[in-house]
């Protein structure tokens, strides 16, 4: 039986797209291998969210052909793929095949022709395309990536995401329980609902609250997570879904990208920072401490010293939990490039907001979670951890904590008090919980 080798670069999407095909394959007869040494097809499964990221798959892709065995078929898949299309073909003579999002459904018979010498690009859209045939090898056993939402319709000025995923469209809510169904069948209980705008999310007859609540009630389903949302698509409806669902977490990752109102025209997010700020407002309300990370990017062309003061200010003000920073990248096709050469930051000005905005982010989650030992809670242990005898754990609120345990302990709850942090993740120590005592009399 051939063997085939998935690396996969990028998003939760990409982790997601990779075990559909890995379990589109295996259906075909594919053995999956966990190493591209002696495969007999390769797939590098790419990100084209940034420079650096294709950067890393060209890198990749060299050191991969002293790897290859002989008549090994190599193949890059994903937004990467989708964005370059036959100019991968034409710029590496080894690559045999370039598979958009949309076209992995063609796989097994791409491979076959690429094992017979073919060369393939298959990049065109299929708005009707959601793999609903497909059953997913999932790489974890303890959560499970459920893709709800494909493609995007908001086109901010720096994205290539409507390029490389296409617009916006949404699977079937009665699909989508399905598949939760099937994941808890399979002894998992935690899902990602994932989207590029989840919260956007509507069938045509269901929107996203009506998701959320459905999913949540899934029997043997504790957790329900979902990302990326965006911040003009949290009505009342969803917040109130989300507050009123047990098995909803609390914990919202809202994209912010920046604090100025100026900036986030010009990257036309469609909101401004008091929106922003009314935004989590309204979920706090709702979701007393929640948990609540973001993402920004520093050096956006146009960036002045305070339209960045105001995304420290705003940073300041809403006390993230965490967020996840970015330096400016431009993207070929997207309107961020046509904007005027003027406007672009130079490279040491970039390099120092991003330090100054990492120092504000993680003084910030530092003294959060400083003030949070001793505090007990729920975590999930997902694998071991990098260092140590310990494994880490993820509580509802999205904090990362290291406990003790045994390979076998992965996949279950306990409950810990929190006895130290390093700023940025905890350790634990599993508690017993004390039965209540008998009433009296």
């Amino acid at each position: 039986m051939p063997s085939i080798y998935i690396e996969t670069y990028g998003c939760q999407m990409n982790v997601s797209d990779s075990e559909l095909m890995y379990g589109k394959l295996q259906a075909e007869g594919y053995v999956a291998t966990d190493t591209p040494v002696g495969a007999d097809v390769v797939l590098i499964n790419t990100c084209a969210i940034r420079e650096n990221a294709e950067q890393r798959v060209i890198g990749r892709l060299g050191e991969l052909r002293r790897d290859l065995k002989p008549g090994a078929v190599l193949g890059v898949t994903g937004c990467m793929a989708q964005r370059l299309g036959p100019r991968l073909l034409e710029t590496d003579t080894r690559v045999q095949l370039v598979v958009g999002p949309d076209s992995y459904r063609m796989l097994p018979s791409l491979i076959d022709g690429a094992r017979n010498g073919e060369r393939f690009s298959a990049t065109d859209f299929d708005l009707e395309e959601h793999y609903e045939d497909f059953s997913a090898r999932r790489f974890e056993g303890v959560k499970a990536w459920i893709p709800v939402q494909r493609g995007c319709d908001y086109r901010c000025t720096y994205c290539i995401v409507p390029t490389t995923r296409g617009p916006e469209r949404s699977r079937k809510l009665a699909e989508v329980v399905r598949e939760t169904h099937e994941v808890v069948a399979q002894g998992i209980t935690e899902v990602v609902l994932l989207g590029q705008t989840v919260n956007s999310y509507n069938d045509g007859t269901h929107d996203f609250a009506d998701l959320l609540r459905a999913v949540g009630a899934v029997d043997g389903i504790r957790r329900v997570r979902y990302t990326s949302p965006h911040p003009n698509d949290f009505s009342d409806r969803v917040i109130a879904a989300m507050a009123e669902t047990p098995t909803v977490c609390e914990h919202v990752h809202l994209p912010m990208q920046s604090g100025s109102t100026s900036m986030l025209k010009r990257m036309l997010r469609r909101y401004s920072r008091e929106e922003d700020l009314e935004c989590v407002a309204r979920l706090r309300a709702a979701m007393p401490g929640l948990g609540l990370t973001t993402d920004i990017i520093v050096g956006f062309p146009g960036e002045t010293d305070e339209e960045f003061e105001d995304t420290l200010s705003l940073c300041r003000e809403v006390r993230f939990d965490d967020a996840f920073t970015f330096k400016f990248s431009a993207r070929e096709g997207t309107p961020a490039t046509r904007m005027p050469p003027e406007w672009t930051i130079p490279e040491a000005v970039v390099d120092a907001r991003y330090d100054a905005l990492v120092a504000t982010v993680r003084g910030i989650s530092r003294e959060k979670n400083m003030a949070r030992l001793g505090e007990r809670m729920e975590v999930l242990v997902e694998k071991e951890a990098r260092k140590g005898e310990l494994f880490q754990a993820r509580s509802r609120d999205f904090k990362t904590v290291l406990v003790p345990g045994t390979p076998e302990s992965i996949g279950t709850y306990m409950t810990v008090e929190l006895t130290g942090t390093t700023g940025a993740t905890f350790t634990g120590t599993p508690v017993q919980e004390r039965a209540p005592l008998p009433m009296a009399g």
